[in-house]
């Protein structure tokens, strides 16, 4: 069946079922409407009352995330305006990562964020722990709450808490600060504890030696042979090889022009290919006086290696942009987060590895993404009201509480402009 048809169905009988309910002001205890989508809730948040017994863990544990925080706020706003130069200046077509959808984190609508199971847990793992921390230090903070539940558009798009809004106007300073920052600290603890443990299960993998043909350069002389990509060199000249050493051992005695014939397999199939060897690529330089089979091939060793350094600054920001990677360069990492051929060329500790690793990689990249974005000093976001309270209490101090709505408004209509522009700016750069 057509899944186009499937969806709008879907809508309509959700469309159908939320008008008749709000029509009829069925269930109002339970059901409530924020425009068009439908929000199931509870009472029943008692749970969020037994924090209170080690509040003042909570209270240390939020006051180190509201420093975090207010530091990422900073690298984000940084950051933004960077991204702003590197636009100007680079101009970006208007595709691939510049499009509208793949600006929204959401599965199956972003090119790049795939609706895979590891996805949506990740996602909604996300969601869960960032409104848990708000719940959590509310009842830390004595800030009642007073309901929870779950946003319906046709499937649960995110969970939400109901402070008690007269409590939470009374609550001033750090108390404050810390409820609304307890969001974005829990996805960044969650991500990065996730990343940090992807990294130890990735370190116990052990790489493959055999020589498994990755890329084949077009144009040389296995591309001329038709060898296959993903084959497995297993003889030269009928001689068995194991490993990539032992190829390079055999080539090394062979010069430009020298026919050889390269056994190789692939699905269990092993095939003989005649190959007449070329000289090695310019770039590779002039010291290569050896025949040149045309090959690159797959090496789990430094794929292994390169995960392992990846909290350090340069590999973290390769982590952030993994799902975004098309060239060369990074484009090995995406076994990290896709279903790839190229996980035949490790040995796994069990099985259902890579899925576990997919389901960490995501449960780290979207945690740690939402609790970035979340960060900026921009109402409504946390790091949002993070910084109005941080105004307020600045200038309550000398009198000039009026003019606080001022200064927070104007700092976050620039962050809605720039926000806005590195959407445009591809666009009208190209009109």
């Amino acid at each position: 069946m057509d899944w186009l048809l499937i969806l709008i169905a879907l809508v309509a009988i959700y469309a159908i079922s939320a008008y008749f309910i709000y029509r009829k002001k069925l269930w109002t205890d339970h059901i409530i409407f924020y425009g068009p989508i439908m929000a199931i809730k509870t009472a029943r948040v008692k749970f969020f009352d037994k924090f209170t017994a080690v509040r003042s863990f909570f209270k240390v544990y939020g006051t180190v995330g509201v420093i975090v925080v207010i530091i990422v706020s900073v690298f984000m706003t940084v950051m933004l305006f960077v991204s702003i130069r590197y636009t100007l200046i680079v101009r970006p077509e208007p595709t691939g990562i510049y499009e509208p959808q793949n600006i929204l984190l959401l599965p199956g609508i972003n090119d790049y964020v795939p609706s895979t199971f590891a996805v949506w847990f990740a996602f909604f793992l996300t969601i869960v722990v960032h409104e848990f921390g708000h719940a959590i230090l509310c009842r830390v903070e004595e800030i009642k709450v007073k309901g929870m539940g779950v946003l319906l558009a046709v499937i649960p798009i995110g969970f939400f808490v109901e402070p008690d809004e007269e409590e939470l106007e009374k609550t001033k300073g750090m108390p404050k600060v810390r409820m609304f920052g307890a969001g974005i600290t829990n996805n960044l603890v969650v991500g990065f504890s996730c990343f940090v443990l992807l990294i130890l299960l990735f370190g116990i993998v052990v790489p493959a030696t055999q020589p498994a043909i990755h890329g084949i350069y077009q144009g040389y002389p296995a591309d001329n042979a038709s060898v296959p990509q993903g084959s497995v060199v297993t003889a030269i000249n009928g001689i068995p090889v194991a490993s990539r050493a032992d190829v390079s051992t055999l080539l090394n005695t062979t010069k430009p022009g020298d026919k050889i014939t390269l056994t190789a397999e692939k699905g269990g199939v092993s095939s003989d290919y005649t190959l007449t060897l070329a000289p090695w690529p310019a770039e590779y330089g002039t010291n290569q006086t050896s025949g040149f089979m045309g090959v690159e091939y797959y090496d789990g060793g430094a794929v292994k290696e390169a995960v392992g350094t990846m909290l350090s600054p340069v590999g973290f920001f390769e982590f952030l942009i993994v799902p975004f990677a098309s060239g060369d360069g990074l484009q090995y990492l995406r076994i990290l987060a896709f279903d790839s051929p190229d996980t035949t060329y490790y040995q796994v500790p069990f099985a259902g590895f890579w899925d576990v690793i997919h389901l960490l990689f995501w449960c780290a990249w979207i945690n740690i993404n939402v609790g970035l974005f979340n960060a900026i000093p921009m109402i409504p976001l946390d790091g949002g009201y993070i910084l109005k309270e941080g105004v307020d209490r600045l200038l309550d101090r000398r009198g000039l509480i009026k003019y606080s709505g001022y200064v927070v408004g104007a700092v976050s209509y620039v962050m809605i402009v720039v926000l806005i522009s590195l959407i445009l700016l591809p666009y009208l750069l190209h009109m």
